[in-house]
Order: C-alpha cells, then sequence, then structure tokens
C-alpha cells in the first residue's frame, strides 16, 4: 500500500513538472539581447530536441518579406496558426480542468488508485494532444517553405543565437528558439 501511494505520489509530482515545462515552453523569452548574455552567460542548449528542425511560425511571418514568401504560404500559414491557436486553447482549459480533478483525487487521505491513474491518463492525453497539434503544425508550415527559405531560416536562427558555445553537448545551441514569442514545437 505504501508503495502505491508513493508511486502515486511520484506520478502525480512528475505530471505537475510535465506541466509546469509545458506552461512555461508557451512563455515568452526574454526580450533580444537581454537573454542570458545581460547576466554574462552563454545561452543554455535547447531543451527542444526538434528545435534546429522546425520553424516557429511567429518568426517565418517576422521574417516574410526576407523570405519572399507568396501570398499563397502567407495566407496557409496565419490559417493553419489560427486554427493551432484555436485548438490549444481548447486543449490548455481540458488540461486545466483534468489536473484539478487529478489534484482533488490526490487530496484525499485515501486515494482510489484507479481513479486516481485514470484521471492521470487524462492528464497525460491533453498533453499529447497539445504536443502532436503544435508538432503537426510545425511539419505542415515547414512543408510550404522551400528549399532556400528554409536555408534562410537556419541562418537567421543562427545569427540570433550569437557565437556557439563549445563545450560539453558537443558544437552549440543549434536549434534554441528564438526570444520571440511561443513557438511550436514545439518545433
Amino acid at each position: 500500500m505504501k508503495n502505491s501511494i508513493k508511486m502515486l505520489v511520484g506520478i502525480f509530482a512528475a505530471a505537475l513538472l510535465l506541466s509546469g515545462v509545458l506552461i512555461s515552453a508557451q512563455q515568452p523569452g526574454p526580450p533580444p539581447g537581454q537573454e542570458q548574455q545581460s547576466q554574462g552567460h552563454p545561452p543554455h542548449p535547447p531543451m527542444d530536441p526538434l528545435g534546429d528542425a522546425m520553424f516557429p511560425p511567429d518568426m517565418i511571418m517576422q521574417h516574410a518579406r526576407e523570405l519572399d514568401l507568396t501570398q499563397e504560404q502567407k495566407s496557409f500559414m496565419r490559417s493553419e496558426i489560427q486554427k493551432t491557436t484555436t485548438r490549444f486553447n481548447e486543449l490548455q482549459w481540458q488540461l486545466q480542468d483534468a489536473m484539478e480533478a487529478l489534484h482533488e483525487i490526490m487530496k484525499a487521505n485515501s486515494v482510489n488508485e484507479q481513479q486516481a491513474l485514470a484521471q492521470l491518463d487524462k492528464v497525460l492525453d491533453a498533453e499529447r494532444e497539445i504536443k502532436h497539434l503544435h508538432i503537426g503544425m510545425g511539419i505542415r508550415i515547414k512543408n510550404q517553405l522551400t528549399a532556400e527559405q528554409q536555408t534562410k531560416l537556419q541562418s537567421m536562427r543562427h545569427s540570433m543565437m550569437g557565437p556557439e558555445p563549445r563545450g560539453l553537448g558537443g558544437p552549440g545551441p543549434g536549434g534554441q528558439r528564438p526570444p520571440d514569442g511561443p513557438s511550436q514545437p514545439a518545433n
């Protein structure tokens, strides 16, 4: 019984941590030039393993003229961003409700394990759907870009990142998300 409670507490803690990571990933970063460099520290390596393979939609739209996006590309991207944003907001509410319900279950002196795990599945399902939504949009948007546009974006991303630190992680933060707002998986 004690092991079950410890396992549930561990699962609950992991779910809260994952939710915190998802929420913090949606928060905008510091303004350009005020990130870690203002403190004299090199930027941290990316937490997003797909960051170097995907492009944040806001970055694409901010550089639409430089990328020479066609009107069709811009319309497609606006539509995708709008659809994804609407669905993301719905999923965020579902996730919040599921987390609150899980919290209520876990507050009991004696936790119903089956009920708690079933509620945890709802939390994880919502988180999975959010990630699926972001990755899907990132893929659809990337597929609309030409090879030349993708190369320009890679170059822009690397120039925004500044000099790449060398060390434990290899050549540097190749895929770190620029600090210009929320991005898709997360790119």
